[in-house]
């Protein structure tokens, strides 16, 4: 029966996978944004992380995830002597990387860390069917890689300690390994394996073969990941400029995010916060069935005693020390905490199980902002197509200029608008992210890059400001559950200073930045954003023209 829950709940894994749901820009921009732009040309725009004095994200551990696929995808094209892979291609391709990581080392990992087979089968499909599963564990985010680097860490100390009469030197190079890897993706994985590390000074003590393997391994991959960073943010850099000037990513990463006032620019949270809302958000009834074995047992639970849990709630303690806090930050501790969880027979629990990850899963996983992506991949298609609304006909393709304006939306990846060679017409697409600016400040941007209407004689437009560039099209994308854009929707408000056309919609898109409760009411709201979902690409234009 287990068997055939686990292939279920693998489809519905490899459903979400494919979803183009878009849960926080890091996914986006720590990665894709920066590989496809540079092994591929494609538009991109590199966050601050990338652009700054002192950098701090490494490309170390991103290399296999982003460098590989996209480079090996470049090359089979080349060879076939085609144009190179569309970028809705390397978008899903990526997607499946993230899904195979996700069923193969995470799988694995958990079926090493529960011995016991009945307890083990409990535990694979609890994992399988957590909605953090199905979308965060298979989108891009540098926390999906964490999960999979302490799960491994975690089950190299259980090897290595379980090993009393060898030294273990292959399994402490893989754990230095992944420990250099796990601090150059990101700074909080050393929380993970603090604790449960030091079960191997014993080990050391008594072989210290064992301890000058991992430092020696650790130093070696130390250094190649530090060469790697360092050449990649300068590109000239000759060894001896490596050696004199070293860019060490985790180092600049620690020195930022120990600034208060660097984390106040991200938003800053009380000290309880990861316990008392991103756990719950991430674990719901299964974390609620935790707090009561600990509370109606006079002894410690035995859950509380494994080392799995003891791995993430201590790590929950020391990322909760920082005022700034986020949900994806505990990703790890989810596979951790189920595999700990021994549940009796219980429908209520299997009733609110399904409901929770149903709903959070197809929330996270389908809609949220989940028209972003398919509409930067559709719009140069719908530029294109559109083109005859303001363009007069001609016999022959001609370039073409547009500003699309986002409103209210997560920044939407450039590298997804491509290269559009395969296009009929030369595209010259700017694209601007507006963000939560409000209405009137979107609107005085908006009026200011609208252009005039074009001469029913040769095409051409009507008076301009000397020396003024405006762009052919002007296009805004925006959710469709934004009322304040209804009053310039054609042909409702004539005396506006411009009007908007309905070009393309993309329905499975929810915005939670929209939600207004305080203002709207609960229900009003709900009716809004849920009813009026989705996420609209309309064409500015003054009223009249033709």
């Amino acid at each position: 029966m287990w068997r055939r829950t686990y292939l279920v709940l693998l489809l519905i894994r490899i459903y979400f996978a494919l979803s183009p749901s878009y849960i926080h820009p890091d996914e986006n921009f720590q990665g894709l944004e920066v590989f496809a732009g540079r092994i591929l040309s494609y538009p991109s725009g590199l966050p601050w992380e990338f652009t700054s004095e002192r950098p701090i994200r490494s490309i170390f551990p991103l290399w296999p995830v982003f460098d590989v696929p996209i480079s090996l995808l470049k090359w089979l094209y080349a060879e076939a002597g085609t144009q190179g892979p569309d970028p809705e291609l390397v978008y899903y391709v990526v997607r499946g990387v993230m899904f195979l990581l996700s069923f193969v080392l995470e799988d694995w990992a958990v079926h090493e860390l529960v011995p016991l087979p009945r307890h083990r089968r409990v535990a694979v499909v609890l994992v399988a069917s957590s909605y953090v599963t199905w979308t965060y564990q298979t989108h891009a985010f540098s926390n999906s890689l964490e999960t999979l680097l302490v799960a491994w860490g975690l089950v190299l100390i259980h090897r290595i300690i379980d090993n009393k009469r060898r030294s273990s030197l292959f399994s402490c190079a893989v754990l230095s390994f992944i420990c250099v890897a796990g601090v150059f993706n990101r700074i909080t994985f050393p929380a993970y394996l603090a604790i449960p590390g030091l079960l191997l000074l014993p080990h050391f003590w008594r072989k210290p073969v064992s301890l000058i393997a991992f430092v020696g391994f650790g130093l070696v991959f130390f250094c190649i990941a530090v060469f790697a960073d360092t050449t990649f943010y300068k590109p000239s850099a000759s060894l001896s400029d490596v050696l004199r000037s070293p860019i060490i990513t985790p180092l600049n990463n620690l020195l930022y995010n120990t600034d208060s006032s660097n984390l106040a620019l991200h938003g800053l949270h009380p000290h309880y916060h990861h316990f008392l809302i991103n756990l719950p958000q991430l674990l719901g009834p299964a974390l609620v069935v935790m707090v009561l074995q600990a509370y109606n047992l006079r002894a410690i639970p035995s859950w509380l005693k494994n080392l799995r849990a003891v791995s993430a709630l201590s790590a929950t303690a020391m990322l909760s020390i920082f005022p700034h806090q986020e949900p994806r930050f505990l990703i790890p501790c989810v596979p951790l905490l189920l595999t700990c969880l021994h549940i009796r027979k219980s429908r209520l629990f299997v009733v609110a199980w399904v409901i929770f990850n149903a709903a959070l899963g197809f929330l996270m996983g389908v809609y949220h902002q989940g028209g972003v992506v398919p509409t930067q991949l559709a719009v140069p298609s719908i530029i294109t197509a559109s083109s005859h609304i303001w363009q007069e006909p001609l016999k022959e393709p001609t370039a073409l200029s547009a500003t699309v304006l986002w409103w209210k939306t997560y920044s939407p990846p450039l590298w997804l608008l491509g290269d559009n060679s395969s296009l009929p017409m030369d595209l010259d697409i700017e694209t601007r992210d507006l963000m939560g600016k409000p209405g009137p400040e979107m609107v005085s941007e908006l009026e200011s890059l609208v252009p005039p209407c074009r001469s029913k004689k040769k095409g051409v437009k009507s008076s301009t400001t000397p020396g003024s560039r405006q762009p052919d099209a002007v296009l805004i994308v925006a959710p469709t559950s934004v009322t304040f854009l209804d009053q310039f929707a054609a042909p409702q408000n004539p005396d506006s200073s411009f009007e908007l056309h309905e070009l393309w919609t993309y329905r499975k898109h929810i915005s939670l930045d929209d939600l207004d409760f305080g203002t709207d009411g609960f229900l009003p709201t709900l009716k809004r954003v849920i009813g009026r979902r989705g996420l609209g690409v309309w064409l500015a234009r003054k009223p009249g023209c033709h």
